[in-house]
């Protein structure tokens, strides 16, 4: 039985379709990646699935609870790290995981062992003590995701969990992420619009388009549909038609002494293609990837930009009214 699983969700504001139909099952220790550029629907999503937003239509359910009939037991279900920063920069690291403990109602007597626990996960008990607000923007989404585990949810959601750090800190949350996977077995569904973190974490990615979940698959599957990597060599001597026959080769383009050939498993085959074509000037390697994918199937690219769009704001309008 999926821990989260939907049929039909929709969500609209007005006339606008925020999410449409969607369809999706995620099992219990799965990582689950919705990929798609901001304002596609994947913090709508979240926010359904956490019971933050009523669907307007369609069934929703995690961990086997039903987000309309019953919310509180989904709550106690899951924990959520949202795009935006919720720490109090007044508070200490510590005193803000015991106010979430506090909040969560657990057992005085556990609360303290479950921020030690959860504060050794995240490697942050040397600075336990000391204010939110000297904390760096890694430190703080580290605080976030061992603030969300101190309940012991089934199912975590991160919204965009790396947005705005830099390339370091991006892929220290990486780390993080996995070895929650990894130590305690949680499933979590992840919204981004970085190819590279959904390539990372996600064992699934359902790629996401104007609220609409185009294509749902691995990875490494969704990136064969795609044909294969390209590899583009100078050369003043190719045989054409030679490497034509070559069963993993698909696609041939020439231009003056420049040949972009594209192959399944370049790693695979790249010697022996280079062997065959002989004396090389120069080759160069583009590994497929997931933005690939979501050009394939949608007609354009995501832009990995960070911060609000207006379909956003009209998202947090509607919700702060309702």
């Amino acid at each position: 039985m999926p821990i989260v699983e939907t049929c039909n969700l929709t969500r609209k504001f007005g006339k606008i379709t925020a999410v449409d139909n969607l369809d999706i099952r995620i099992e219990e220790g799965e990582v689950f990646g919705l990929l798609g550029p901001n304002g596609a629907g994947k913090t709508t999503i979240i926010k359904m699935l956490a019971t933050l937003l009523k669907p307007t239509s369609g069934i929703a359910k995690v961990n086997g609870f039903d987000v309309l009939k019953q919310p509180h037991m989904v709550r106690e279900s899951i924990g959520i790290v949202f795009q935006e920063p919720s720490s109090d920069e007044l508070l200490t690291g510590y005193e803000n995981m015991k106010l979430y403990a506090m909040m969560y109602g657990l057992h005085k007597n556990e609360i303290k062992k479950r921020i030690t626990e959860a504060l050794e996960l995240v490697e942050l008990t040397e600075r336990k003590d000391d204010l939110v607000r000297t904390y760096s923007g890694g430190m703080r989404r580290r605080l976030e995701i061992g603030r969300s585990l101190v309940h012991k949810p089934k199912v975590l959601f991160l919204d965009e969990p790396t947005l705005g750090l830099d390339p370091a800190g991006r892929e220290r949350i990486w780390d993080y992420i996995s070895r929650l996977v990894k130590e305690l077995r949680m499933t979590v569904l992840l919204t981004t619009h970085y190819m590279e973190e959904a390539d990372n974490l996600a064992g699934r990615v359902g790629i996401i388009d104007q609220g609409n979940i185009v294509v749902i698959d691995t990875p490494k599957a969704l990136k064969r549909t795609v044909g294969g990597d390209m590899v583009t060599i100078k050369t003043a001597n190719l045989n054409i038609e030679s490497i034509k026959r070559l069963a993993y080769v698909k696609h041939i383009e020439q231009k003056d002494e420049r040949v972009t050939i594209t192959i399944e498993n370049v790693s695979e085959h790249l010697q022996e293609l280079m062997r065959i074509i002989g004396k090389i000037e120069s080759v160069e390697v583009r590994n497929t990837t997931l933005n690939d994918v979501f050009l394939s199937f949608t007609g354009k690219r995501i832009h990995e930009e960070g911060g609000s769009t207006w379909f956003d704001k009209i998202v947090q309008e509607s919700v702060t009214k309702s």
